[in-house]
C-alpha cells in the first residue's frame, strides 16, 4: 500500500471514530439526518478513491506512451537505408555488382512469365483434348500457384543459407524438365504431376531471385530492377501468346499444344546451367554500406527457424500488411487471364491464334508503362518511403472500378482494349511487391520474406481464387466469377497498400537500429574476445498477439555466473526464458550465445548448443519410475559415445544421492521437492552450457528449498552458468551472483544481488509481487 492509500484509510478510520463517539443525544436525532450524516464520509471516501484511480490510471497511461516514443527509435530520414543520397542510374547500379546476375535472373523469370502465359492461352485447347469441364481447366491451371506453395518454403530457406545462384540453378534445371513433362502428359492426371513440379520449381522465382538481386545490386535500383524484370516477363507473356498460338497452329490437330512446352523446355535449361556461376554477394551488404559505411561478415551464421522466421517477419507491420493485400490481389493476377480467355472463346468465340493475337495486343500496355513505374518508385523512395508505397496503392485502386467496365463490353476488340489498363495498372504494382519486401525483412530472412509473401499470393489469392472461379463457373460463367471475386479482391488489396504507408518509416528505423547494435556488437567482441558473455540478451520487444508484454529488455550473463531474475507479477520473467529458449519469437532485438545470434535459430537446435530450460510446474513422468525418467531425458543421446551418457547419468546421480536410492521408484508417487529434483537432474542429463530455471522455489517447503540452494551451490562451484527466475528475494541473495528486476515488462536494476536488496522500493516489490511472470 502507498503513502497517499495509506493516509487516505487513517482519514476514513478517524471519521468513523469521530461518528462512533458522538454524543448520546445526537445520535437520537431524526432518522434522516442520522443516515445523511453517517454516509457522507463514506461518499466522500468513495470519492477521494475514484480520484486517486483515475490518477494512476492517468499516470499509467503517460507511462506508457513515454516508453512507446521511445521503443519507437525513429531516426531522421536521411538516416534510413536508401534514403536520400546521390540518385543512381540503372547503369550504374548494374556496374555496381555486375550484369551477369541480372540478365540471368531475367531470363529466368522471363521462362516462369512465358509458361504461365502458354498455359493460359492454352487452356482451352488442353481442356478439349483431356475433356475436362471449365471449372477443371481453370483449378489446373492456376494449381501451379498452390504447388509454388510447396515450394515457397523450402526455397527461401534456402536462399537464407545457401549459395543462391546454385540454388537458382537446380530450380531452372527442374522447372525446365516439368515444362516438357506437360506436353508429354498422357491424361489428366499426369497433367496434374507435372503442374505439381512445375509450381514447385518455379517457387525459385521470388524468394532466390530477389534476395539475389537484393543483395546484388544497390537500394537506389531496386525499383528499376524489378521493374526490367517485369518486362522481360511481360515482354515474353506479350509475345507468348502470338508465338504460342503460331506453334498450335502450325503443328496443328487436337495435340497440337505440346509442342509450345516441349519447345520452351530447352533454353530454359540452357539458362539453368549458367546461373550455377553466378557470385554469391555479401548478406545485407548495401543495407550495412548505407547505414553503417562498411559491410559486417560472418563466418558460419547460426542456422535459421522457419517457424522463428514466420514469427517475426509477420511482427512487422510492413510485412504484414502488403503480404495480405497482394493475397487479395492474387486473384486477377494468376486466375483472372484464364478466365479471360475461356470467355474469349465462349463468348466470343475465338480460336486459339485469334486469342493469341487478342493476349498480345492487351500485354503491350504493361511494356509501355512499367519503364516510368520503376524509376518513379526508385525516386520516391529515395525522398519519402511512405510516398513509394502509396504509389503502389494507388495503382491498384482504379482496377475495382475498371474491371466491371471490361467484363461488360460487347464485342471482343473492345473487350482487349478495356483489359489493357487494369492489366497494366496490377502488373506495374506487382512488380514493386519484391522492392517493398526487401526493404523491410532483417537481410538474414530476406529470402523467407518473399517466400511469406509468395505464398499468400498464391495459395491464398491464386489457388483460392481458382477454387471459387471453378464453383462460380459451374453455376454461372466467367464474367460472374471476374466480378464476384476479382471486385472486391483487388479493392481491399489496395487499401491496405495504402495503409500499410504509415508504418514503412517506423520498421526502416528498426533496420537501422538492429545494424548499429550489430556494428557495436562487433566491435565490442573485436576490442575484447576474452569477455564475450556467454549469453546476450539486447533490445528484446516480446508480444503474445496483440499484447507487448516485453519493452527493450537487455542484460548479458557471463561465464560461470549466476544470474537471478526477479520483479512484480506479469513483469516478463518467464517470457523472457522463453526467448532465450526459443519457445516463443521476438519481435524486435536479438539473442546471443557466445557472441552468435541464436535468435532465429529453433528451439532443439538451441538445446543442442547448451541452452536447456527448466520450466516452472511439474517436469517430470509420473508413471515412470527415476531411471525410466532419466533414460527419457538422455533420448537425444542415444547415437552419441554411450561412455558420454553414462558419465553424465554418474555426474547426476552423485550430484542427487537421494535419486540413486530410488530409482526403481515411480516419479509420481514421490514428494514435490523430490520430483523437482528429478527434473533438474533430467536437464543435467544434457550437460548444458546455460541452464534455465523458471521459479525453483515455488511451492516447496523451507527444507527442500534448502537442499536444491546446496545442490545449485555445486553446480555453481562446478562452474555452470545458470538464470534462475525467482520470487524469493532470500533465496536469489543466497544463490546469485548478480540480478535483473524487471517491473511491467522493462528492467529497472541490473547488478550485484545484494545491491537490490539496499533499493527498499524494489525489494518491497520482489516481497509483495507474486508468480505470473
Amino acid at each position: 500500500m502507498d503513502d497517499a492509500t495509506r493516509n487516505e484509510a487513517d482519514d476514513a478510520t478517524g471519521h468513523e471514530a469521530h461518528h462512533a463517539t458522538r454524543d448520546e443525544g445526537t445520535r437520537h436525532d431524526a432518522t434522516r439526518d442520522e443516515t445523511t450524516e453517517a454516509v457522507a464520509p463514506r461518499a466522500e471516501h468513495r470519492r477521494l478513491a475514484a480520484e486517486l484511480a483515475i490518477e494512476l490510471v492517468d499516470a499509467e497511461a503517460e507511462r506508457a506512451r513515454a516508453a512507446e516514443v521511445e521503443r519507437e527509435v525513429l531516426f531522421a530520414d536521411d538516416l534510413l537505408p536508401g534514403v536520400g543520397g546521390e540518385q543512381l542510374t540503372l547503369r550504374q547500379g548494374l556496374a555496381a555488382g555486375g550484369s551477369a546476375t541480372f540478365l540471368t535472373l531475367m531470363a529466368l523469370s522471363a521462362f516462369d512469365e512465358l509458361e504461365t502465359a502458354t498455359l493460359g492461352v492454352l487452356a482451352p485447347d488442353i481442356r478439349d483434348s483431356f475433356g475436362m469441364s471449365d471449372g477443371a481447366i481453370v483449378f489446373l491451371s492456376a494449381a501451379s500457384g498452390a504447388f509454388l506453395v510447396l515450394g515457397a518454403l523450402p526455397m527461401g530457406w534456402l536462399a537464407d543459407r545457401y549459395r543462391r545462384g546454385r540454388v537458382a540453378g537446380w530450380a531452372g534445371l527442374a522447372f525446365a524438365a516439368f515444362v516438357f513433362a506437360c506436353g508429354m502428359a498422357a491424361n489428366v492426371f499426369l497433367m496434374f504431376l507435372a503442374r505439381l513440379g512445375v509450381g514447385v520449381a518455379k517457387a525459385s522465382t521470388l524468394p532466390v531471385h530477389g534476395s539475389l538481386n537484393a543483395d546484388t545490386y544497390p537500394i537506389g535500383v531496386r525499383g528499376r530492377i524489378a521493374a526490367a524484370t517485369g518486362m522481360a516477363g511481360r515482354l515474353a507473356g506479350v509475345l507468348s501468346p502470338l508465338v504460342v498460338g503460331a506453334i498450335a497452329a502450325v503443328a496443328g490437330g487436337d495435340d497440337g499444344w505440346r509442342w509450345a512446352f516441349f519447345i520452351l523446355g530447352v533454353p530454359t535449361a540452357l539458362v539453368a546451367l549458367y546461373a550455377f556461376r553466378l557470385p554469391e554477394p555479401p548478406r545485407g551488404q548495401h543495407e550495412m554500406k548505407a547505414v553503417l559505411g562498411e559491410v559486417i561478415t560472418h563466418d558460419k551464421p547460426m542456422p535459421i527457424s522457419i517457424e522463428a522466421a514466420f514469427a517475426r517477419l509477420m511482427r512487422i507491420r510492413t510485412t504484414r500488411t502488403v503480404v495480405l493485400a497482394f493475397a487479395a490481389m492474387g486473384f486477377g493476377l494468376f486466375t483472372g487471364p484464364v478466365l479471360t480467355n475461356l470467355w474469349m472463346e465462349d463468348h466470343f468465340g475465338l480460336g486459339t491464334f485469334e486469342r493469341g493475337v487478342y493476349g498480345t495486343l492487351g500485354g503491350l500496355g504493361v511494356l509501355a508503362v512499367l519503364p516510368f513505374v520503376g524509376p518513379r518508385y526508385d525516386r520516391l523512395y529515395r525522398t519519402d518511403p511512405a510516398r513509394a508505397l502509396k504509389l503502389v496503392g494507388y495503382l491498384i485502386l482504379p482496377v475495382a472500378a475498371l474491371t466491371p467496365v471490361q467484363w461488360f463490353m460487347p464485342t471482343a476488340p473492345a473487350f482487349v482494349i478495356a483489359q489493357m489498363l487494369p492489366l497494366v495498372l496490377l502488373s506495374a504494382a506487382f512488380a514493386m511487391i519484391g522492392p517493398v519486401m526487401q526493404s523491410v525483412s532483417p537481410y538474414r530472412l530476406r529470402g523467407l520474406g518473399t517466400a511469406l509473401a509468395a505464398i499468400h499470393i498464391f495459395f491464398i489469392g491464386a489457388t483460392g481464387g481458382s477454387l471459387l472461379s471453378a464453383l462460380i463457373l459451374d453455376s454461372y460463367d466467367a464474367r460472374a466469377a471476374a466480378l464476384v471475386i476479382g471486385v472486391p479482391a483487388t479493392l481491399v488489396g489496395s487499401l491496405m497498400l495504402i495503409r500499410s504507408s504509415s508504418f514503412i518509416k517506423h520498421d526502416l528505423a528498426l533496420v537501422v537500429h538492429e545494424l548499429r547494435e550489430e556494428l557495436a556488437e562487433r566491435d565490442r567482441q573485436a576490442r575484447d574476445p576474452e569477455r564475450v558473455p556467454v549469453l546476450q540478451v539486447n533490445d528484446v520487444d516480446f508480444e503474445y498477439g496483440n499484447v507487448q508484454v516485453l519493452f527493450g529488455v537487455g542484460f548479458e550473463v557471463r561465464r560461470g555466473e549466476v544470474l537471478a531474475l526477479l520483479g512484480t507479477n506479469g513483469a516478463g520473467k518467464s517470457t523472457i526464458l522463453k526467448a532465450i529458449c526459443g519457445l516463443g519469437t521476438p519481435s524486435r532485438g536479438v539473442v546471443r550465445l557466445n557472441g552468435k545470434t541464436v535468435t532465429y535459430v529453433s528451439p532443439e537446435r538451441r538445446g543442442r548448443y547448451g541452452i536447456r530450460l527448466l520450466p516452472g510446474g511439474k517436469g517430470t513422468f509420473p508413471g515412470m519410475t527415476v531411471a525410466e525418467n532419466l533414460e527419457m531425458a538422455a533420448f537425444g543421446l542415444r547415437d552419441r559415445d554411450r561412455a558420454h551418457r553414462d558419465a553424465r547419468l554418474a555426474y547426476v546421480l552423485d550430484v542427487f544421492p537421494d535419486l540413486n536410492a530410488r530409482l526403481a521408484q515411480r516419479a509420481g508417487s514421490m514428494s514435490g521437492g523430490q520430483q523437482q529434483q528429478l527434473a533438474l537432474a533430467m536437464v543435467l542429463m544434457h550437460d548444458p552450457e546455460v541452464l534455465l530455471i523458471d521459479e525453483l522455489s515455488l511451492g516447496l517447503a523451507p527444507v527442500v528449498v534448502r537442499d536444491l540452494l546446496a545442490v545449485i551451490e555445486r553446480l555453481k562451484a562446478d562452474g555452470m552458468t545458470m538464470i534462475i527466475v525467482e520470487q524469493s528475494l532470500n533465496v536469489a541473495l543466497a544463490i546469485a551472483d548478480r540480478a535483473v528486476f524487471l517491473e511491467k515488462g522493462q528492467v529497472r536494476f541490473t547488478g550485484d544481488a545484494r545491491e537490490l536488496a539496499e533499493r527498499d522500493d524494489l525489494a518491497r516489490a520482489v516481497f509483495l509481487g507474486k508468480d505470473g511472470g
